[in-house]
């Protein structure tokens, strides 16, 4: 065994897989498929939207200048010439003297400038007794109103939310380009290890990493593909990762310096070795390297360790290839620390920690392996490369596990 004689800094990093990676090739979804996935190009009302004036409300279609002064006591009274449906115009003008019965949606007919409620009218033989005044353009829905003809209604790289489905719909936008989503290759390596959904027995230990990092590949928008557990065998290893045809490929486990770690080494020799050990806590063992052109990312056995090398590296490449933010994909907050969080400086540190009446109480833990220790956190803190600790009183980032409103 020997030690790492160098570590890559965060930053560093960060910048490697930003400068070696780009979103993959668009594809076009159908509009039912399309939320959630990333638009790959800027999307361009071709008309205007409505592409017609039409009814605000229930009522009457009317001449605003015959309505002035009516009221209860001085009513204007109209004949009723016709009726406009959503989707079945008036044939007919409006002349002066007369209205036209319309709904909530449908088509202004020509001759008309304002729509009156029909709580403020009483029609009986088809005359209708108008009691209060309008003014051009009173609940009416114009033209364009909503989006105008060559206006951008959506950005390229825009995550798709319900609501832009729906615009994209009234356009007749349909299928959708978006980016495609990429696929993942995951890799769990360790003769101590039985398969996901089995029982502890003896002196081996169930695997979590897998189903964990399925739900973070996800979470980010990409397709996790697991494959059979990977025996600590250098043979094995590099037939997996040969064998692996994922976009990017996950290796947990077997990726720091002892006698069963085989991954890197054997990256090494298959493809491309980047980078191996990280100036960070817990997952300093942590690796990235490249084949072909696809990233492959040794992540650490410990699962905690295995989290935070996923969030900080994978994580920020698998978005990047899926045209999202390589930005930490968890809402923030900042509060005052409880107490000291200790450091060393030249490495960044992951800190487990709770909040508790308005502050940040760092947990006390024990190593990498302890899942525990995320699942009674409430987020985590960054702890900079160049800080030997946060005081106690400090204002410190938060990065919370739960999205807002998802906690009990």
């Amino acid at each position: 065994m020997r030690g790492f004689q160098e570590r890559a800094e965060v930053a560093a990093v960060v910048q490697l897989l930003t400068r070696r990676l780009r979103p993959l090739a668009p594809e076009a979804v159908d509009l039912h498929a399309a939320w959630g996935r990333v638009l790959a190009v800027d999307v361009t009302a071709d008309r205007p939207v409505p592409s017609f004036d039409r009814a605000a409300m229930d009522g009457y279609a009317l001449r605003s200048a015959e309505t002035l002064g009516a009221d209860p006591v001085h009513p204007v009274e109209l004949e009723v010439v016709g009726e406009a449906l959503p989707g079945w115009p008036c044939p007919r003008p409006v002349q002066p003297g007369q209205a036209v019965r319309i709904m909530t949606g449908a088509p202004v007919p020509e001759g008309a400038d304002a729509v009156i409620q029909a709580e403020a009218a009483a029609e009986t033989a088809g005359r209708v007794r108008i009691m209060t005044s309008a003014t051009p353009g009173r609940h009416i829905g114009r033209r364009g109103e909503d989006l105008e003809a060559g206006s951008v209604v959506l950005r390229a790289g825009r995550v798709l939310r319900p609501q832009d489905v729906g615009a994209l719909a009234s356009l007749g936008v349909s299928p959708v380009p978006v980016i495609r989503r990429p696929t993942v290759s995951i890799l769990v390596t360790g003769d101590e290890l039985l398969p996901c959904g089995s029982r502890p027995e003896g002196f081996r230990i169930v695997d979590s990493n897998s189903v964990m990092l399925e739900a973070l590949v996800r979470r980010d928008g990409g397709l996790p593909d697991i494959a059979p557990l990977v025996p600590d065998r250098a043979e094995a290893v590099r037939s997996a990762l040969l064998q692996a045809p994922g976009d990017v490929v996950l290796v947990s486990g077997g990726s720091s310096v002892g006698q069963e770690d085989h991954a890197p080494r054997v990256l090494a020799e298959v493809g491309e070795l980047s980078i191996h050990g990280m100036a960070l806590r817990p997952a300093g063992p942590a690796g990235i390297g490249f084949l072909g052109e696809r990233p492959v990312f040794l992540l650490p056995g410990n699962p905690v360790a295995c989290l935070c090398a996923y969030d900080l590296f994978a994580g920020r490449a698998l978005r990047r290839l899926g045209g999202r933010s390589m930005e930490l994909p968890y809402a923030t907050c900042v509060l005052p620390l409880a107490r000291d969080i200790p450091s060393v400086p030249g490495r960044v540190d992951y800190v487990r920690v709770r909040i508790s009446n308005g502050q940040v109480e760092p947990l006390a833990t024990r190593g990498a392996s302890n899942l525990s220790s995320v699942t009674r956190a409430d987020g985590f803190v960054l702890v900079d490369a160049d800080a030997d600790r946060y005081a106690a009183g400090a204002l410190v980032t938060v990065y919370l596990y739960d999205p807002p409103g998802n906690t009990p």
